[in-house]
């Protein structure tokens, strides 16, 4: 079974691939990876889901600002 910050953090996936459709995927882990941790060696290997969705909140709302 998949704990609730997962499953909140794939549906932010799912609301983000609506919001930036031209994004690949590994485009926009990469981004979030950015927001949440920086560029430091090893961050995407260090970052925790609670991160992510906190980074892919922040990047929803900012393509919510923009329109």
């Amino acid at each position: 079974m998949i704990d609730r910050q997962r499953r909140e953090l794939l549906d932010a996936l799912a609301e983000l691939s609506e919001a930036r459709p031209k994004y690949r995927l590994g485009q926009m882990l990469a981004n979030l990876v950015m927001l949440a941790k920086g560029d430091a060696e090893g961050a995407v290997w260090d970052v925790e889901d609670d991160e992510l969705l906190e980074a892919a909140r922040k990047h929803l709302a900012d393509a919510e600002a923009r329109r």
